[in-house]
């Protein structure tokens, strides 16, 4: 029988490269394929003699590393299910996440080993390691005494590979569970309709705690056995300087608007790229034109999302129209529900299982005929191109994280001199949104220190950037908070002089 743990179908792409750089640092350290590879066994090896066994919960919580990579292909080795984290969660979040994953290991950074220890302890997580963005801690230490075995437990197409949180309208993030068979699907496809091959240098400035860094970027380059010069996060100088051997990019919309911020960044910087790819928010129409106006190159949008990996993109070949995301994907279907616009629905290999522990959330994410809602608006023309109308939630993007509204509005609608608030995104032009709070006041209102302090268990991108005070919030005859109004309202806070 086949071996389906996606791993084998990584470890064939590029096990004829292994002497062939995969990870170049800023600092000129390289880590070749098979320097991975071996440590990927070896981290399997330690995480199975630690006592995880196949179909065990492995959450993770640490910064982009080379290490960092081989944790997540050696947890994929041994049939773990790995759990990113997002390394901005304070440990009132880290809390939940362990909580309802239930990982049988939890690895952190160890600056947080003392912090977060006692949240592992009350969560029930068996063991805690260390691991540091040098490379240090003790799951290092454990890979060092284990043997480079060649672990690939054997996995079947719908076994979980990644629990991957994503914020919901309750305020209470929902694991999408993806099977190894939804993260071959989608490499493969993505890694044949945007040309990769093993000429290609994918120039990578994402975090690795999300789809796009980690499955997005890492797949479709390792199936090439391609090169990733691997910045350990944006940077403007290490980003233009990587542009000079690079010919891939992905990036955020963010990404592309600090570049056009330079003034004398041009065509002269892209002159060995071949194709910058946008994704993770919306890119604007006037982002598209500006960088293609001082480039030459007309940026590839593409469309996806934590449950579904990606489900649409403009074509390599052909016309990449700004405001649009482009086609379905091979092998996807997209349908819109309700008009035009409506709904985006969407069926395909690369679905997520559902919604870890939470049965009724799955079975409300599905239709009766097995579409996945996405909760965003489209339309879609005639050749089947998808543009984005907007979304029928009241998610946030900025910088292309997610942020629901509903998790920031419970925190001030409990602090002392708040009657109650409302959270919306507005314009700005370096995060494509920026986080605002408009508030009511009961008796004399607190100042933004205060607020700011009472929302200190959320990560820091959550927290508004700015806060109003209105005398009362605009409802329709429901009693429904009128967001749109708000976000009328508002829409220069960020762009005013």
């Amino acid at each position: 029988m086949t071996n389906e743990n996606f791993f084998a179908t990584l470890q064939l792409a590029f096990s004829p490269a292994l002497e062939r750089p995969f990870l170049a640092l800023p600092s000129g350290r390289s880590y070749s394929y098979g320097e991975i590879n071996e440590l990927s066994a070896r981290m399997a090896d330690a995480l199975l003699a630690l006592g995880a066994k196949p179909g065990d919960r492995i959450a993770v919580q640490v910064e982009k590393s080379p290490e960092n990579v081989a944790l997540y292909l050696g947890a994929m080795r041994a049939g773990l299910v790995y759990a990113p984290l997002n390394t901005a969660y304070t440990e009132t979040e880290i809390e939940y996440f362990l909580n309802d994953s239930g990982p049988t290991i939890f690895v952190c950074d160890p600056e947080k080993e003392k912090a977060l220890t006692p949240v592992a302890d009350k969560s029930g997580v068996k063991t805690l390691l260390t691991l540091g963005p040098d490379g240090d801690g003790a799951l290092m230490d454990a890979a060092n005494r284990a043997a480079a075995h060649d672990i690939v437990e054997p996995r079947e197409a719908n076994d979980l590979a990644v629990i991957l949180y994503t914020s919901g309208t309750t305020g209470r993030s929902k694991g999408a569970m993806l099977t190894h068979g939804n993260l071959s699907s989608n490499a493969k496809t993505l890694n044949a309709l945007w040309g990769f091959t093993g000429a290609d240098v994918l120039l990578h400035a994402l975090p690795i705690f999300h789809i796009h860094g980690l499955f997005v970027a890492l797949h479709t380059a390792m199936l090439s056995a391609c090169e990733i010069l691997f910045l350990p996060k944006f940077d403007i100088g290490d980003v233009r300087r990587g542009m000079k051997r690079a010919t891939v990019m992905m990036g955020v919309p963010t990404f592309y608007s600090r570049l056009l911020g330079e003034s004398d960044f041009g065509s002269a910087d892209c002159a060995r790229m071949r194709l910058f790819i946008s994704g993770s928010a919306p890119l604007t129409v006037e982002t598209f034109n500006a960088f293609k106006s001082r480039t030459g190159h007309a940026i590839l949008e593409r469309y996806g999302m934590s449950e579904a990996g990606m489900i649409a993109s403009n074509p390599l070949d052909g016309e990449r129209i700004a405001g649009t995301v482009g086609f379905a994907l091979p092998g996807v279907s997209i349908r819109i529900n309700g008009g035009a616009p409506g709904e985006v629905e969407v069926k395909g290999p690369n679905i997520c299982a559902g919604y870890w522990n939470k049965p009724d959330q799955t079975s409300q994410a599905f239709t009766a005929d097995g579409w996945f809602k996405t909760g965003d608006v489209g339309v879609m023309d005639k050749t089947g191109r998808l543009s984005l109308a907007g979304r029928d939630k009241d998610l946030i993007i900025a910088g292309g994280f997610n942020i629901y509204p509903v998790e920031i509005e419970q925190i001030l609608d409990a602090a002392p001199g708040v009657a109650e608030s409302a959270v919306i995104g507005a314009p700005h032009a370096d995060m494509g949104e920026g986080v605002i709070a408009v508030l009511v006041a009961d008796g004399a209102p607190p100042d933004d220190e205060k607020l700011l302090a009472a929302l200190a268990a959320l990560a820091k991108f959550k927290r508004p950037r700015k806060f109003f005070w209105l005398d009362a919030l605009p409802r329709n005859a429901m009693g429904k908070v009128q967001k749109q109004i708000l976000r009328e309202q508002f829409k220069t806070a960020f762009t005013q002089q």
